[in-house]
């Protein structure tokens, strides 16, 4: 249908700019005018502006936030059509997405076909379908699940819909965790210490969701983590290496609207999570993955089988795109170092490089990660990686080489663990009688954590005194909660009074008398 058809056909509306993001695009109609349509909520509408712009939109109504003749438009499909308050639009019904349907398919547990996810990922994209729908097919993929081959359909859409990045030289490399351990900040050391031996690294990390700090919450206090794809590209080629917020580039954009319908459910579908992960790494040009998978209680993967499997899956999923992937399963029973929260993390990597022999932890996991993509990359042999990621680090190369990062990115070229301060609101919480620590909660320290303002509140989170295993006496401090604001930091307080995060247990366990 010709565009001057459809004007004949259509309903001419004034456009009321709203200043709400609904994850989709929608307009709102006056209650008059959609019956007069005959169209209710949740229904379709074409939107065709004066100039020539076209786009779906899911509909809702209301009686008193627009007149008669008005349409709403949200942020989405403003900025989709280029919208302005007043501009002319042309409005008509529309049948509902194809996706609807094949979502139904993977409900009723049939398997999807290649052509099935690339139309539902077109309709993810450009925001044609409601968070209703979207929902509907997280739920979907979690009970009924994927084959590896709808995987890998569903991998290579995502990355069709978005940017792609293309490097000069070749190969390029990239290590990733699949998360849920607190204070995981390898991603600084492996990165610049990868950099420093000529290899191309460029690290694209995530803003927190359900965590107290994301690699990009804590690197956005000393450099600009958004870059374009082109940016990106320039300064890998550059200086080796980046760390930058994925959501500052259009790669795989189809993930975001996905993780945003399954974050209030807890939704975590297997092959939507190995999807996720490598259409991103793919998008970035990146040959060679490692990826990072903690285990333990307090861990996202809890068991070593689950961790197995994952792995496997990873790997083959490697296989089907054309990305080389190495797995390493890691301790994830308690945080890694002592820091939890965005300053106190990047001090402690800082701090790490700058020549600071522990926390054992956060250095022994930062260099076996290095050391297989060293030898991945051909500047180890096999066996020799971990050498020479200790040597870089300890010549201070890769203090050197994330200088040159957060220069390249924006930053200060001589910056310090010297620089940042935590907040300035603390408690500390006291073991209660001499013994050992038998454990630590890490979603309970994350939840504390966020209490007192972390990832938001750059200067919020924890330090530990004590980890798994070491002995304590009764009144020795066993954590620090920093807070920027007194409110928020009595919140963390009565959390961590609830939650008591550190287990500590005497040498006696019960004394019996008969």
């Amino acid at each position: 249908m010709s565009t001057e058809t459809e004007q004949k056909q259509a309903v001419a509306y004034k456009i009321r700019l709203i200043d709400m993001k609904q994850g989709v695009n929608e307009i709102l109609l006056n209650y008059e005018d959609a019956e007069e349509m005959g169209v209710h909520p949740h229904d379709r509408a074409k939107l065709l502006t004066a100039h020539g712009e076209k786009a779906t939109a899911v509909i809702d109504v209301s009686d008193t936030l627009v007149k008669k003749g008005e349409v709403g438009a949200f942020v989405e499909i403003t900025g989709c059509c280029n919208l302005k308050d007043g501009d002319e639009v042309f409005i008509f019904p529309s049948s509902r997405p194809a996706s609807v349907d094949i979502i139904k398919k993977k409900i009723a547990g049939v398997a999807w076909s290649r052509e099935d996810i690339r139309t539902m990922i077109n309709d993810i994209t450009a925001g044609n379908l409601s968070d209703i729908e979207l929902t509907a097919y997280a739920v979907a993929i979690q009970i009924n699940g994927m084959s590896m081959e709808e995987v890998a359909w569903l991998t290579e859409s995502m990355v069709e819909t978005g940017e792609t990045i293309e490097f000069e030289k070749c190969p390029v490399f990239d290590v990733h965790s699949v998360g849920g351990v607190p204070g995981n900040k390898y991603a600084p050391i492996t990165v610049s210490i990868v950099a420093a031996n000529g290899l191309i690294i460029p690290k694209t990390s995530s803003r927190a969701i359900s965590s107290a700090a994301g690699t990009s919450d804590y690197m956005d206090i000393i450099c600009n983590v958004e870059h374009s794809a082109k940016s990106i590209k320039k300064i890998a080629e550059e200086v080796g290496g980046t760390l930058v917020w994925g959501g500052g580039v259009n790669l795989a954009p189809a993930d975001d609207d996905i993780i945003r319908v399954e974050y209030p459910l807890s939704l975590d579908p297997h092959g939507q999570v190995l999807a996720s992960v490598m259409a991103k790494k793919k998008a970035a040009g990146i040959n060679y993955v490692v990826i990072d998978i903690p285990v333990g209680a307090g861990a996202k993967v809890k068991t070593d089988d689950e961790a197995r499997r994952l792995a496997r899956d990873f790997i083959d999923l490697g296989e089907r795109i054309g990305i080389k992937t190495r797995c390493a399963i890691t301790y994830g029973g308690q945080p890694v170092g002592h820091a939890i929260g965005p300053a106190l993390e990047l001090m402690e990597a800082l701090s790490v490089m700058e020549g600071a022999e522990k926390p054992n932890s956060l250095i022994e996991k930062s260099l076996s990660l290095a050391a297989i993509i060293l030898e991945l990359g051909g500047v180890a042999q096999p066996g020799d990686g971990r050498a020479l990621a200790e040597k870089t680090l300890k010549s201070g190369a890769a203090l050197k080489k994330f200088r040159e990062i957060v220069a390249a990115q924006g930053g200060k070229a001589d910056v310090s663990s010297k620089d940042l301060k935590p907040g300035k609101y603390t408690h500390e919480f006291i073991s209660p009688k001499d013994g050992y620590i038998e454990s630590l909660d890490n979603q309970a320290l994350i939840k504390i954590a966020r209490a007192a303002g972390a990832p938001r509140s750059k200067g919020a989170g924890i330090m530990l005194n004590v980890k798994r295993g070491n002995k304590t006496r009764k009144g020795e401090p066993l954590f620090t909660v920093y807070s920027e604001n007194q409110r928020k930091l009595e919140d963390a307080k009565s959390l961590g009074f609830t939650l008591q995060p550190v287990k500590v247990e005497g040498m006696i366990l019960e004394e019996i008398v008969e």
